[in-house]
């Protein structure tokens, strides 16, 4: 049997929602989107599915029955295992407790910066600061609403560390923006010198290495 893998979020959320009580795979994703947890879980019925399924070979959770609710189809109802319950606690102490290195696509794309011409990558990232802030703004009302109707902040972490994750994001754009613009970005005219006819990549060299732990 392929050994588990701890890569796939949407397991784990389905393990913490049979934790609380036995639920079919329909239900599972009906609670999971009444708590808008596809804003931190990639979410679909299809995986869902499949999810289950691998769940329940590694018996981490089971069948313990069949429900029927008016003409719909028949599902079948799960519950979890007290080795599930291990794998949960052991999982989302690992989430919480350790650093992973994460490859998010924004940062692949500066990574790759040089290759776009300055005012196109200008005019981009303008477009990024914009979208963020409009972002930022949606967020912030949509945390607002909740303090308001009374959630209680644990359970609005998410959005918390998501809102400051968008906050930093914006400051960094917002000061890349300022430096492209006015010139002062360390390595500005080097950068338009790749984009000219006459520069030859063969006579620039970089060398740079990490250091040791």
């Amino acid at each position: 049997m392929p050994r588990w893998s701890r890569s796939n979020p949407l397991a784990l959320a389905v393990l913490v929602c049979l934790y609380e009580k036995p639920m079919h795979p329909y239900e599972v994703a009906q609670t999971l989107r009444a708590r808008a947890k596809e804003q931190s879980v990639r979410l679909n019925y299809g995986s869902l599915s499949a999810v289950v399924e691998s769940l329940e070979k590694k018996g981490f959770i089971k069948a313990t029955g069949t429900l029927r609710e008016g003409k719909r189809p028949q599902r079948t109802v799960y519950e979890i295992t007290d080795e599930g319950s291990l794998e949960m606690t052991d999982w989302l102490t690992e989430l919480i407790g350790t650093p992973t290195k994460e490859y998010p696509a924004f940062m692949a794309g500066l990574s790759f910066l040089p290759a776009l011409d300055p005012d196109d990558a200008l005019a981009a990232l303008r477009r990024r600061a914009e979208t963020l802030t409009m972002k930022l703004v949606a967020m912030r009302g949509a945390m607002q609403a909740a303090r308001d109707a009374g959630l209680p902040r644990i359970f609005e972490l998410e959005s918390e560390y998501e809102e400051r994750v968008v906050t930093a994001e914006l400051s960094f754009v917002k000061a890349l923006v300022g430096e492209m613009a006015d010139g002062t970005l360390e390595g500005l005219e080097m950068w338009r010198l790749f984009q000219t006819e006459d520069f030859d990549p063969q006579e620039v060299h970089f060398t740079f290495e990490l250091p040791k732990e």
